[in-house]
């Protein structure tokens, strides 16, 4: 991969968690008033890792909807998205690939993979639907990290500025805009658990997945804190997924702060 990568120009820099659990992760997406569709439903295709098209199928299914509602004689207290949901080629595509995601974390990547591999090129080419059970996930995002106890530490090498970069000047590309002096939109409940519990049992992981280093344990007169740099955020939102103790609440901050991404 370096060979392709070399002389290369990083453009620009960002983050964004995705809802990949597919069909079987979807919620009720009509109730009183109002609609949940597209991304925010989660009706991203994980097996394709695509989303833009089922979104927008979805707002249109909505707003097909919605009209009926408008026109109807008889209107109902929610619109009748869910039928039409159901009755679409959008459903039809979140059901081929339903257990994707939910195989790989059920059996394992190798198992997993295979259980994938018969399902798309075999199976589904022979019959045209899935296979017939249904593959669900056991445990939330956040209750499936393991202690470092766990694992060896992996020792990466130094940013190199051609094939890899450090977080802050990537950061920078982000065109990021919060003021200083507005409220920290990283809402911690409580401060002492990422000192007392995650340190010991995780390293603190908001140092890792975070890709803005926002978080960071730092030592003052031989005692630990964790410091949130609040102003490097780009808004990906894995702090409120994958806080083990959710712990961490992001909130949306002051109107107009954040990334300002370009040719993204």
């Amino acid at each position: 991969m370096s060979n392709l990568l070399t002389n290369g120009e990083r453009l620009s820099y960002g983050a964004r968690a995705i809802a990949k659990g597919g069909l079987l992760s979807l919620p009720k997406q009509s109730f009183a008033g109002g609609l949940l569709i597209g991304c925010d439903a989660g009706t991203l295709n994980g097996a394709k890792i695509k989303g833009t098209h089922t979104a927008m199928r979805s707002g249109m299914l909505a707003a097909k909807a919605i009209f009926e509602e408008l026109v109807s004689e008889t209107p109902k207290s929610e619109p009748d998205y869910e039928s039409h949901f159901k009755h679409d080629w959008l459903y039809e595509e979140l059901e081929q690939a339903q257990n994707f995601g939910s195989s790989i974390h059920q059996f394992g990547t190798l198992l997993g993979g295979l259980v994938n591999t018969f399902d798309y090129n075999v199976w589904q080419n022979i019959t045209t639907s899935p296979l017939p059970w249904k593959v669900k996930d056991r445990e939330s995002d956040h209750a499936s990290l393991r202690p470092i106890a766990h694992y060896h530490p992996i020792e990466y090498p130094k940013p190199d500025g051609q094939i890899s970069f450090d977080k802050t000047s990537s950061v920078y590309l982000s065109n990021i805009q919060h003021d200083e002096n507005q409220p920290c939109h990283l809402k911690v409940k409580d401060k002492t658990i990422p000192i007392t519990t995650h340190v010991e049992l995780y390293l603190e992981p908001a140092q890792r997945y975070c890709p803005a280093g926002v978080y960071e344990i730092v030592e003052e007169a031989g005692s630990k804190r964790l410091q949130i740099n609040a102003a490097n955020c780009l808004h990906c939102k894995s702090c409120d997924i994958k806080d083990p103790s959710q712990n961490i609440d992001w909130v949306a901050p002051e109107g107009g702060s954040g990334p300002n991404y370009q040719g993204m």
